[in-house]
């Protein structure tokens, strides 16, 4: 049987504050941390935003700061080949598609951007094959500015720890745009992929070693856990 909701408000200010304390013991941090890192040129951020997409993070972590020496820049993306950026891409996942899509993407922003990665979502989401994960992450880590990047482990955690009822991880961008403090919005995916890689796994949970394990999570749809 599913575990039931407890009443009561969620207290997400707690709850991120404590995965926010236990981050830095997680030595392996996701993809995202090494953008936040090593990444704060828009044009770089977007770059390894799309490389990273079903790809491992020890594999995107190498491929990005190779393919980007050799385009730096949207003018010397799009001036590639196909082939060529493929070779650069690979082995990360759909390594063909993405070298498609970044030589496109390069196009647009020479075509309608004066070569420049726009500073707004509107304007982001027009970039071939640009979804609202990476929109944000952009806008967040390449601009500075207020957004909030939502993948599968955020949709997930946010929905068991109950603090949300969506289905869609771009609905959980909304309603979490709606409610959450402002001033988790650029840290909250960070912490969030973390702690789903490390600990709040899609199916049996470790919440017997999650610094949430005495509350306030709430396990909506925990059916099993270790």
């Amino acid at each position: 049987m599913t575990r039931p909701a407890r009443a009561g408000a969620f207290d997400v200010d707690a709850a991120l504050s404590t995965v926010e304390a236990e981050f830095r013991a997680w030595s392996d941090a996701p993809v995202f941390a090494f953008v936040a890192q090593h990444e704060s040129d828009p044009w770089r951020v977007l770059v390894s935003c799309i490389l990273s997409l079903r790809t491992l993070d020890q594999v995107t972590t190498k491929v990005a700061p190779r393919l980007l020496e050799v385009a730096p820049g949207p003018r010397e993306m799009a001036a590639l080949s196909e082939d060529t950026l493929a070779e650069l891409a690979y082995p990360v996942a759909f390594y063909r598609n993405k070298a498609s899509q970044l030589r496109r993407i390069g196009q647009a922003l020479l075509d309608d951007h004066a070569g420049q990665v726009p500073a707004t979502l509107d304007a982001l989401l027009t970039l071939p094959g640009v979804g609202r994960k990476t929109a944000n992450l952009v806008l967040t880590e390449g601009h500075g500015l207020p957004g909030i990047c939502v993948d599968t482990h955020v949709h997930r955690i946010m929905n068991r720890w109950g603090y949300v009822r969506t289905r869609t991880p771009d609905a959980t961008e909304l309603r979490l745009r709606e409610k959450l403090p402002e001033h988790w919005w650029m840290r909250v995916n960070l912490l969030l992929v973390a702690l789903g890689q490390k600990v709040c796994r899609p199916t049996s949970p470790r919440c017997s070693t999650c610094p949430l394990q005495s509350g306030p999570c709430r396990r909506v749809g925990v059916t099993a856990s270790r």
